[in-house]
């Protein structure tokens, strides 16, 4: 093995496969008043069918809409919820709105706790429902559709266009992966996913017609006896020989979504192997160029590594544990991130270095990046600029997502203009899954990004896994 960055050989479980939502939504066209009526208890895990919108998409721009529609969330209180002010869980898990809403919303019943108006200090407890009726503006998606690549009797193997969100969830409700499926096969059609891509990630997904298929592929992936195969395209040449990640990651921002390496994280590993490297069109400055370079433009490159990686690479990626974001987190760690990385290849978030080899924090506090990310489409635009910098197109900057300054003249919430192209899509995919003995396998095409581009010659397709998997069979044999 050429190159290896680890601090643990030890290996964790994958989590639990089955991916159920967490909140139960209901979807009404008139605002719920609370009474103190108390709720009656029903599934926390069944959305409502109690949904008049059941087509409620249009198509403009490219993009799929949802008119605005008042909206029901509701959830039973959570384990770590307990023993604490409701205020206080809102404002820490959740960031649509700022605290002074949620605290107003409490106070004039648009928050309620079994059915009844609460108040901001009020103290949660087990069996207690909270609900929260908001005006609901859904973010636009592309207008992309959901690819079959399979279908049976058992199982729907598709193909997940980029930036769509799984399950509802956030800002997102019927442009999720879920509904749009409901929409298209019937409202009668119950999905059972059994694995899950985040929101910009595109690539292979399995939803279940029945419980028990989706037992079965949950059971597998969970004994990690299923390999997953992922492409990426990264900033630079990357190593030609098969680099093994086994940095531990630890989540710093639950409420954010968002992890980093750390000696304290839990165990992770992934295998890289190169497909292919494009250098650029335009090649950046060498030799001579040197010599017009002053002392801070040369200490400013040394510790901006990206700036003398030229090109980019397509990386094949083998993901042997399932952390969030963990290929995502690896490659950054490792130096190379991937391209359009909104988040891990953010300059304004993880600092000049980038987050590169930095397991003890030093050059950025969590509560730095934490703050910095959260700036992030409210006060500036949410782009990679790792490898542009600050040359990134100005068109780009122009139609980014962020808050327009306008109001909803229903409900006065801040609203948001479009995303921009760069923020509908992560150049991450989920190219193959299969039966590590070799009873089944589902390959997607390679999607438009990893093909070499116009003028140059390189891999339309890739090959079998044998040299991801050797390079971890022998800590890893239940992949082998």
């Amino acid at each position: 093995m050429a190159q290896l960055a680890e601090m643990t050989s030890s290996s964790a479980a994958t989590s639990v496969a089955l991916i159920t939502p967490q909140i139960e939504a209901l979807a009404v066209n008139e605002l719920e008043n609370c009474t103190d009526k108390k709720a009656v208890p029903s599934s926390d895990l069944i959305p409502s069918s109690d949904n008049n919108l059941s087509q409620p998409y249009y198509f403009e721009n490219g993009l799929r809409r949802v008119a605005p529609y008042h909206f029901t969330y509701k959830t039973w209180c959570k384990q770590r919820w307990r023993g604490r002010k409701i205020i206080d869980v809102f404002e820490s898990e959740f960031r649509d709105r700022p605290l002074e809403y949620y605290r107003n919303a409490m106070e004039t019943g648009q928050i309620c706790v079994n059915g009844k108006r609460t108040n901001p200090d009020h103290v949660l407890v087990n069996g207690e429902l909270v609900s929260h009726t908001i005006h609901r503006h859904e973010p636009p998606v592309t207008a992309d559709p959901i690819g079959i690549l399979h279908e049976d009797d058992d199982m729907i193997v598709i193909n997940k266009p980029s930036g769509i969100p799984v399950h509802p969830a956030g800002r997102y409700n019927f442009n999720s992966v879920i509904e749009i499926m409901k929409a298209e096969r019937g409202p009668d059609w119950i999905p059972y996913t059994c694995n899950r891509l985040d929101r910009l990630t595109s690539g292979i997904m399995f939803v279940a017609k029945n419980p028990k298929a989706a037992d079965r592929l949950g059971e597998q992936i969970k004994q990690r006896t299923v390999r997953k195969e992922y492409v990426a395209r990264v900033i630079g040449n990357f190593p030609d020989e098969e680099v093994v990640c086994n940095q531990p990651l630890l989540q710093i921002s639950p409420k954010l979504g968002l992890n980093r390496v750390r000696a304290t994280g839990k165990t992770a590993r992934t295998v890289f192997k190169k497909l292919a490297y494009y250098p650029p069109s335009e090649p950046q400055r060498k030799g001579d160029d040197k010599v017009s370079q002053t002392a801070e433009d040369i200490a400013r490159e040394k510790n901006r590594p990206w700036l003398r990686k030229e090109g980019y690479s397509i990386v094949r990626c083998l993901p042997v544990t399932g952390r969030t974001h963990q290929i995502r987190v690896h490659l950054q760690h490792l130096g190379y991130p991937i391209q359009n990385d909104p988040i891990y290849a953010n300059q304004r978030v993880w600092g000049f270095n980038l987050g590169y080899n930095d397991p003890d924090a030093l050059e950025n506090t969590d509560d730095d990046i934490i703050t910095r990310l959260n700036r992030m489409g409210k006060e500036e635009v949410a782009d990679a600029v790792a490898y542009h910098d600050e040359m990134v197109d100005e068109y780009y900057k122009r139609k980014a997502e962020r808050m327009s300054g306008e109001l909803c003249e229903v409900c006065d919430t801040a609203l948001y203009t479009d995303p921009g192209l760069q923020e509908l899509s992560l150049w991450l995919h989920s190219l193959r899954y299969e039966d590590a003995g070799g009873n089944w396998s589902y390959v997607s095409p390679l999607p438009a990004w990893a093909l070499p581009p116009t003028g140059m010659s390189g891999p339309t397709e890739v090959g079998g896994m044998e040299e991801l998997v050797s390079a971890v069979k022998d800590v890893n044999p239940e992949i082998a």
